[in-house]
């Protein structure tokens, strides 16, 4: 199975990214990496995840306060953000 990145969700990932890096060197590709063990797991497990919205899944990573939200579509599973957990909940639902 394949995955794809809303656009604003994957412009979220590397913003993270950045503002990981500037707080540490090494810490964004430490984000980077648990963001993509996340989509791994949500890959090769899509329906394990706990629904949130309708058929939407919530993946959490194991170090960062961050999930992945997603949906599984014909060709794989589509990220629609990349959410820290202590922010507005709700941003992301005009991407569905």
């Amino acid at each position: 199975m394949n995955y794809t990145f809303h656009p604003e969700a994957e412009e979220e990932f590397f913003e993270a990214i950045t503002y990981y890096e500037a707080c540490d060197e090494g810490l964004g590709l430490d984000f980077a990496l648990a963001i993509h063990m996340a989509v791994n797991q949500a890959v090769k497990h899509p329906k394990s995840w706990p629904l949130v919205e309708g058929e939407i899944r919530r993946c959490q990573t194991v170090r960062f306060p961050y999930s992945i939200l997603y949906t599984e579509e014909a060709e794989g599973i589509l990220i629609l953000a990349v959410m820290h957990l202590h922010r507005n909940p709700d941003y992301w639902k005009h991407r569905r």
